[in-house]
């Protein structure tokens, strides 16, 4: 490689964070933004204020020549990314008066934004490109966080299965590395369900952004405050980075945050607010899972070497009702077993994994060493009975058969994109996965498991006949719901 490629290669480029979005529920054509000046000059202004806010304690702000330059970077990359658009509209298009509905006692800080028809701005680009913008009922969206040298951003990358096809849609800029994504219908602000994605990073407010929506500079929620000294704006939320978010699917209104600040805060999304903060937690909290069929119990990882679940119900800022579990190592991963309500994984930085049923708190079922390096990645699948999938700072990601009594390692496969940092499975195809790495040429990849015999042999069957339980428990479903409206047709004389 000679010298002006090696220039070309970022010092540091790698992706922290990443997860599949169901097919179906993005828009076909997402709106596009466009701005006005004085919008432009508002969100310059109010990122400038943060900037100073963050460096007041340990920046020289006397130093104009050096501020001048950071402004005219900011003012540059924002010009940038609203110009990716369509052309400028004028300022009376838009209804200015709605924006920066911030309160400072709700903490809800709702954007509106201003959008133009999606089908006005592909009517002049190439037909390939025209047909790379529509988003099609059998894409998928991968949500990526990715850092590369200062920069930070969300890319939302197109997959389609069908077609072999796997791109870039769109992204967001960030104001700092995205350590983790949760996907959620829940709009704030809407009575509609939305598209919508939370994103924790190494600054503690969590950002909401508006998947439907391209080339956005700013998200349309933002949960948490650092507060404004100036302003008179004390902090609220977390007060350090957050590590891992779960959204609640049967309480849509409420979603959790794990954070360094050894905290796990409950939001209330229509409010804005921190509705519980639980504070039982010696160490950072980086790893959370709501239940997939109990809205009340929550699973959290912990560094101080413990699992716990939480009873949500009867849970609040002074008291928690838990239970816990010691793991003997800091928690990297937790998930929940789908096909047995009782069950839940957790992995170790030490590289093991553990078996847990919540009704034994003395001890874990089972407890394996999987990993040589901390397992980073953790994926118990929710339409494969017993098939789990691993990954790890080793470089290595492995497919296990597991029960109650013990895992069998299946599949191991080095995909070559260096320290994985995380994993994600396609809601549709159990065996698609998504993984990121930190290896600047190439830290992001797609896998097909099924590419595996072994793999193949072992856990297509299973899925295959659970596909087919789930078509016939639907067709009788349907067909007891004919016979009762049947029945309700029939005059009784």
């Amino acid at each position: 490689m000679d010298s002006d490629q090696e220039d070309e290669v970022p010092n540091v480029n790698f992706v922290p964070s990443l997860l599949f979005v169901k097919r179906g529920v993005a828009k076909a054509n997402p709106d596009k933004i466009t701005l006005a000046p004085e919008e432009l000059a508002r969100i310059i202004n109010e990122a400038r204020e943060d900037l100073e806010d963050d460096g007041v304690d340990n920046m020289d702000t006397s130093d104009d020549e050096e501020n001048e330059e950071s402004n005219e970077s900011l003012e540059q990359t924002a010009l940038s990314v609203s110009n990716h658009g369509t052309d400028r509209q004028r300022a009376d298009e838009f209804n200015l008066e709605a924006y920066d509905q911030e309160s400072a006692n709700s903490g809800l800080h709702l954007s509106t934004v201003a959008v133009v028809d999606p089908a006005e701005n592909i009517q002049d680009e190439d037909d390939s490109d025209a047909e790379d913008e529509i988003i099609k009922p059998s894409d998928n969206l991968i949500l990526v966080g990715h850092v590369q040298n200062d920069s930070a951003s969300m890319e939302v990358y197109i997959l389609n299965e069908e077609e072999g096809s796997l791109y870039v849609h769109h992204e967001f800029l960030l104001p700092s590395p995205p350590l983790c994504i949760e996907w959620l219908s829940f709009d704030p602000g809407s009575d509609k369900p939305g598209n919508v994605c939370a994103i924790g990073c190494m600054d503690p407010v969590i950002t909401l952004w508006d998947l439907d929506i391209q080339d956005s500079l700013e998200p349309i929620c933002k949960l948490g405050s650092k507060g404004n000294r100036k302003k008179n704006i004390p902090r609220m939320g977390h007060s350090d980075a957050v590590l891992d978010l779960s959204w609640n699917h049967y309480l849509p209104h409420i979603l959790a945050s794990g954070s360094v600040d050894q905290t796990v805060i409950l939001w209330d999304l229509e409010e804005g607010i921190p509705h519980t903060t639980l504070r039982q937690f010696e160490e950072k909290v980086q790893a959370l899972a709501f239940h997939p069929t109990q809205a009340e119990n929550l699973l959290a990882g912990s560094c101080d070497g413990k699992a716990y679940v939480f009873d949500c119900r009867s849970t609040t800022d002074e008291t928690s009702s838990y239970k816990s579990w010691s793991l003997e190592a800091e928690v990297e991963r937790v998930c929940w077993d789908r096909f047995n309500e009782h069950l839940f994984v957790a992995s170790t930085n030490d590289g093991c994994i553990h078996y847990v049923d919540i009704r034994r708190e003395d001890r874990t079922l089972w407890k394996k060493q999987v990993h040589e390096k901390e397992t980073t990645g953790l994926v118990l699948s929710a339409m494969v009975k017993g098939m789990l999938t691993t990954a790890s700072a080793d470089g290595t990601l492995k497919v296990w058969d597991i029960n109650d009594q013990d895992a069998c390692l299946v599949y191991k496969k080095n995909p070559k994109i260096g320290v994985i940092q995380c994993l994600a499975e396609c809601p549709e195809n159990p065996f698609t996965l998504a993984l990121g790495g930190d290896l600047k040429s190439r830290n992001f990849c797609v896998l097909n498991l099924l590419d595996n015999d072994a793999v193949s042999n072992m856990f297509k069957p299973r899925f295959e006949s659970a596909q087919s339980a789930t078509s016939v428990h639907d067709s009788a479903l349907e067909i007891m719901a004919e016979s009762a409206n049947q029945d309700d047709d029939v005059d009784v004389e």
